[in-house]
């Protein structure tokens, strides 16, 4: 558990100045924080609610363990360009995570309940149990599969930290890895987009649709419209190979955002719990220049104004009374 009391700031000591402040302790953010903090960026961590980790909570009942969000892990102790993203972050912070590996779990969904095991083949007997063994689910599966071994081939070709949902992805993916991607074809380029646009050309079977749905939400916190492809296919690839295996955390998710937190602190970093951001101050010319926190206070920010919240939550703290606020507003809120 984490030691919340130590995080909540009297108004006193709320408003102060730093480098970077980041919105949101979800596992996004305290990877900004920890890497800004590692590299001698002075940064600040706002949390609105008492506990930090954001879609990352853990509760226990009679004795079992739960966990709320992402939960679906691989190579956290990876190396190079297929190590799990958050593996790259540990080791530049130095915070080892403890994990012990799996490869089998039980589900059990309205449409009954199935012990299954890592890789996709396996899946095929489960569609057999639930649909049919003859039927056209089976043969969708089996052409999913087909769909998504070249992209998770792709997906192999560079870091999967190195994809963007947006158009950054140009200079995180296109720029730096240019040849990887001309190696890889138009699969490569496939990557960047929504996974249920794949999803759903690809299947029909409302069964399918659901299990994808869930296995999105338990890599990403969100279902596959909200999922980038890149980190689908990173999972396909990783079950593609022989032997492979899961890695769960010692202490669940809640293990790894107390690593991100020992490394944010180590390195000079500051978390705040409920300091809720009411608002993102611009200047003139649109740029971020820090925040104003319910219940008074304020933050500035010297170089950067970087949100762990959705987009939509997002441009609702600009304002606007800014042409830069009200530029995104409009983009978002269409």
């Amino acid at each position: 558990t984490v030691d919340t009391d130590r995080y909540v700031r009297t108004d006193k000591d709320r408003s102060h100045e730093t480098d970077v402040v980041v919105i949101g302790s979800g596992i996004g953010g305290l990877s900004c924080a920890a890497l800004l903090a590692k590299y001698g960026v002075k940064v600040t961590v706002l949390e609105s609610h008492s506990v930090p980790g954001g879609a990352a909570h853990t509760w226990s009942r009679n004795g079992y363990h739960f966990e709320s969000g992402p939960s679906l892990y691989s190579n956290m102790n990876g190396r190079g360009k297929e190590a799990n993203p958050l593996a790259h972050v540990l080791q530049a912070i130095g915070e080892p995570l403890e994990c012990v590996q799996y490869n089998t779990w039980n589900v059990i969904v309205p449409e009954g309940q199935f012990l299954t095991q890592i890789g996709n083949d396996n899946f095929f007997d489960v569609l057999a149990k639930i649909r049919g063994p003859n039927s056209d689910a089976i043969r969708q599966w089996q052409r999913l599969q087909d769909v998504m071994r070249p992209l998770a081939k792709a997906a192999a070709l560079m870091p999967p930290v190195a994809f963007r949902y947006d158009p950054g992805v140009v200079v995180s993916a296109i720029a730096r890895y240019l040849p990887s991607l001309v190696s890889g074809g138009t699969d490569a380029m496939k990557l960047t987009g929504p996974f249920s646009k794949i999803l759903n050309s690809t299947v029909s079977d409302p069964f399918i649709i659901n299990w994808m749905n869930l296995l999105s939400f338990l890599l990403s916190g969100l279902p596959a419209d909200g999922t980038i492809a890149a980190e689908v296919a990173f999972m396909f690839n990783e079950w593609y190979r022989p032997d492979c295996m899961l890695d769960f955390p010692v202490g669940g998710s809640q293990a790894m955002v107390q690593a991100l937190i020992r490394g944010v602190e180590k390195y000079g970093g500051r978390i705040m719990l409920n300091s809720h951001v009411n608002q993102i101050t611009l200047d003139s010319s649109g740029r971020a220049r820090g925040v104003v926190l319910r219940g008074g206070g304020t933050v500035k920010a010297r170089k950067a104004v970087v949100s762990n919240a959705s987009v939509w939550d997002t441009v609702k703290l600009l304002g606007n009374e800014a042409p830069a606020a009200q530029a995104a507003i409009q983009r978002y809120t269409r």
